[in-house]
């Protein structure tokens, strides 16, 4: 009897691709295969050569990339010292989740697919390329490729003698049991973020209590928008930066949407829990310590202010004790309620919370230990950094839109970062911001000869503002910059900055406020106006060109 054994690797960005990858999890244990699902940068890799049969769900993000849990793998795969026949023991099938329109679709899929053919693997069946684009999203891609991929892996590994599929009317058990501890039991001390003393450089499992300095609106008050710059003091984190890196930040969930969900699920925030996995193998969520509060697990980790995806309405079905919220919850997770789903979900952007309670016999049904199979983990998010070492060393700045927007629900729409940050004060006192820091797509010219044009409108300027004060700083000139807003004096940012800069000499200044005169004008107008001058900084000086939105 063959082993029936079978590996889900993801590469996921911004949690689509560990979705589907947990889906086809799922849907391995009801056919009674011994199941691991791992990201592929915490997968050892030399183990590819011993494995028989894997599954790959992987995300295109950017220009063509891999994700960032996969850039290890990625290289590895790419050496050129591989064998052409190591993976030839290897069946194997890749699903791709991308955007149609990006000119790189589903860019990493299709390399991925090619490269492990040319190790020796067995596709069995050609690559699946989902699209952000089409009107039910990746599923209508998915949804059929996986009944074709079950029914070649069923040809190859049979259900054991007297084993069915598992119904989808059984419940599945969770990935994690939650063990309550006494109330009395003794409290460790310390939260999650007491500055540590420096290890490695900060990362995602390691980030840095960077404590905010200053959190100061750059728009005017009678300014549709609200835009912060923050500032950060990263002294003894071991951080450095140049121009055009980003900062990765930790955002956590409101008091009032924790309190809120606590009492739709009936929990009681004070109780400690650990977590121990169902089945041997599965190693504990990273970022979670233990023992650790439910308060803890619902403002740091479970990402309640998230659209809900189809998964969740799934696993939400078998808790209900309602029919009638169970048939609405059945139609959001079958293939032909995808359009309702995503006019319920996606086009209101209504958050798991809010759907937890339209939901309300079914929520407080809910099994605690469920709660990490139910709702993902809160993402970092990325912002350009806006400031340079060379002028301001030991700090960090962001440009920051706080987001807020209508959709037809009547609570207005929140990011849940930027109000994170913007509720922050430091005046009240000590305020810490878990971050670390990742390399940025854009690259400036070492050589201090060549001219940069940046066209940065709006929000869009904070790298260029991080790169003229390192290029400032080390005495550099042919800076060039389009800044465009709405109105001069509502949401110019760094003007003085920029001003003094060009009484100095180390700036050309092209400015476009849209709203201030009569005809819109946009920083295309004054690039077109200007044609003269770029075209010479092109021809003659190589100039090197940089767009940020």
């Amino acid at each position: 009897m063959v082993e029936r054994q079978l590996l889900v690797l993801f590469g996921s960005q911004t949690g689509t691709a560990e979705d589907t990858a947990e889906r086809i999890g799922r849907e391995a244990k009801r056919r009674h295969f011994q199941c691991r699902v791992e990201a592929l940068d915490s997968y050892d890799v030399a183990n590819l050569i011993n494995e028989l049969l894997v599954v790959f769900v992987c995300a295109t993000t950017g220009q063509g990339d891999p994700p960032d849990n996969m850039k290890m793998f990625w290289r590895f795969l790419f050496r050129k010292n591989l064998p052409p026949g190591s993976l030839c023991q290897l069946d194997y099938a890749v699903l791709g989740l991308g955007d149609s329109s990006y000119p790189k679709f589903n860019f990493v899929a299709k390399k991925l697919h090619k490269r492990v053919l040319q190790l020796g693997g067995n596709p069995l069946l050609p690559v699946a390329l989902g699209d952000d684009q089409h009107d039910l999203g990746p599923d209508a891609v998915v949804d059929p490729w996986l009944l074709a991929l079950w029914d070649k892996i069923l040809a190859l590994y049979p259900l054991p003698p007297g084993l069915e599929i598992i119904s989808r009317d059984v419940r599945l058990p969770p990935k994690y049991t939650l063990h309550y501890l006494p109330e009395d039991s003794p409290h460790p001390d310390g939260g999650l973020l007491q500055p540590t003393a420096p290890r490695a450089v900060p990362s995602e499992l390691h980030p840095f209590a960077a404590h905010m300095v200053s959190n100061q609106r750059v728009t005017a008050e009678s300014h549709f928008q609200d835009v912060r710059l923050i500032e950060f003091d990263i002294t003894g984190s071991g951080i450095t930066f140049s121009a055009g890196d980003v900062v990765m930040i930790q955002p956590q969930n409101c008091p009032e949407d924790v309190q809120q969900f606590c009492q739709l699920l009936r929990l009681d925030p004070d109780r400690r829990f650990v977590l121990k996995p169902t089945e041997p193998g599965t190693s504990l969520p990273a970022l979670l310590p233990q023992p650790c509060t439910i308060q803890h697990l619902v403002t740091h980790y479970l990402d309640i202010s998230c659209v809900p995806r189809r998964s969740f309405f799934e696993l939400l079905s078998y808790f209900s004790t309602n029919e009638l919220e169970r048939e609405k919850l059945q139609e959001f997770s079958s293939a032909q309620g995808q359009e309702e789903l995503y006019s319920y979900c996606n086009r209101p952007r209504r958050t798991t919370l809010e759907a937890l309670w339209d939901f309300p016999h079914t929520t407080c049904a809910i099994p605690p230990e469920y709660l990490l199979d139910l709702i993902p983990r809160i993402r970092p998010r990325a912002f350009s950094i806006a400031s340079s070492m060379l002028a301001h060393p030991d700090r960090i700045q962001i440009l920051m839109a706080v987001v807020q927007y209508k959709t037809r629900l009547s609570k207005p729409r929140r990011g849940l970062c930027s109000t994170w940050l913007a509720s922050l004060s430091p005046e009240q006192g000590d305020v810490r911001v878990p971050l670390w820091v990742k390399k940025g797509g854009m690259k400036f010219p070492a050589d201090p000869d060549t001219p940069v044009i940046m066209i940065g409108p709006g929000t869009g300027v904070a790298p260029f503002r991080a790169a003229i004060q390192e290029r400032v700083a080390q005495g550099r000139r042919g800076n060039c910059l389009f800044f465009g807003c709405r109105q001069k004096s509502k949401d110019f940012y760094c003007q003085a900055e920029w001003e003094e800069l060009v009484r100095r000499g180390f700036l050309t200044l092209f400015t476009a406020f849209s709203r201030d005169q009569e005809e819109k004008v946009y920083v295309q107008h004054r690039i077109q106006e200007n044609r003269r001058l770029v075209w010479e900084l092109l021809s003659s000086g190589s100039a090197r060109v940089y767009l940020a939105g």
